[in-house]
């Protein structure tokens, strides 16, 4: 099964042609970093007549290289959920009007979905049950996935995502967005121990994130050094700010794994990219003994890839969408 997916949830337009949910045969992404950067984040309007400009375009440079007509095409597929609404919808609507228009199914996919997915592209072998972690800019999420289809959340972040965190942080410390790449190549360079940031926990509820406070804590000091004419390392504030995000992350990763008993951990998102974390979570399932599963950094960020790869599985299941289909730009409990 030939399936044809838009992404559009922030700020990549992306077009895939996936078959059987594991073989890519094309893969068009389009960045606007550039066009963001000198914002210091997306800005969602500019993010969305963006998308509009990019969409068509890349669909039909996903077909030619791909060697498909729609005709050839099976399905189309699109990231409906959870995303910046107005990107959201310029994907949904025209995944809609091209799957009315060439009488073909039309697969409706979470974007959190998605990211696991992309693991199944990279790991002929890998099949659930497993845990899934999902960090990118937007989500935070430890997730039980049960089936291909079956997802259930049992942790979440109950503010910033860690991504969010990171840019936030790199931002004050005048590194330009996306932040996350400099911050992770300064925190290789400094000490880890050398400031004590704040690690937070959620009362009741051990398997949450909650990265608010340390983001709070370092810009804090980061200002109260501006003010005081102290000169900072930014290695090492790069350093300790990641080692309080791995520290939280290993914790509640740990918990899930000695509650739970699944035979395997995936990680996931554009965040999973970053080497600390990927150090952290590969040390820690060594300790525990459990399989893990990494994506290839071509895969983390956002790629019409992975939307393609899941909606092969929720085609198996028949859960397909029809012409009513809207962008819904939240997450639920067991991220349908």
């Amino acid at each position: 099964m030939k399936i044809l997916a838009i992404e559009s949830s922030c700020d990549e337009t992306s077009a895939a042609i996936v078959e059987d949910g594991r073989k890519i045969l094309s893969c068009k992404t389009l960045s606007q970093i550039d066009i963001h950067k000198r914002y210091g984040g997306v800005v969602p309007e500019i993010a969305s007549r963006a998308h509009i400009e990019a969409v068509a375009p890349l669909t039909s440079s996903a077909l030619e290289e791909a060697g498909l007509t729609l005709d050839g095409v099976d399905a189309i597929a699109v990231t409906y959920r959870p995303g910046l609404v107005g990107a959201l919808l310029v994907g949904v609507n025209f995944a809609k009007s091209l799957a009315y228009s060439a009488h073909k199914p039309l697969i409706a996919v979470n974007h959190i979905r998605g990211h696991v997915a992309a693991n199944y592209l990279a790991h002929p072998d890998l099949k659930p049950p497993f845990l899934a972690l999902v960090i990118s800019g937007g989500h935070t999420s430890l997730l039980k996935v049960n089936s291909y289809t079956d997802y259930e959340t049992v942790g979440i972040t109950r503010d910033d995502a860690a991504g969010e965190a990171f840019d936030k942080v790199a931002r004050v410390m005048g590194i330009s967005y996306p932040g996350g790449a400099e911050m992770d190549a300064l925190a290789s360079k400094g000490d880890p121990k050398a400031i004590a940031f704040p690690r937070a926990t959620v009362k009741d509820a051990p398997y949450d994130f909650s990265y608010s406070g340390l983001k709070t804590a370092v810009v804090n000091y980061l200002h109260n050094a501006e003010q005081k004419g102290v000169e900072i390392s930014k290695e090492n504030v790069a350093a300790s700010f990641s080692s309080a995000v791995c520290d939280t992350i290993e914790n509640r990763l740990s918990h899930a794994i000695d509650d739970f008993k699944m035979p395997a951990v995936v990680l996931a998102g554009g965040v999973s990219a970053n080497s600390h974390i990927r150090e952290c979570v590969t040390r820690l399932c060594n300790e525990k003994k459990v399989k893990l599963y990494l994506p290839p950094l071509s895969l983390c960020g956002d790629n019409g890839a992975m939307i393609a790869s899941q909606a092969y599985y929720e085609a198996l299941d028949e859960n397909f969408a029809n012409i009513t289909l809207n962008a819904i730009p939240v997450n639920d409990k067991f991220v349908n």
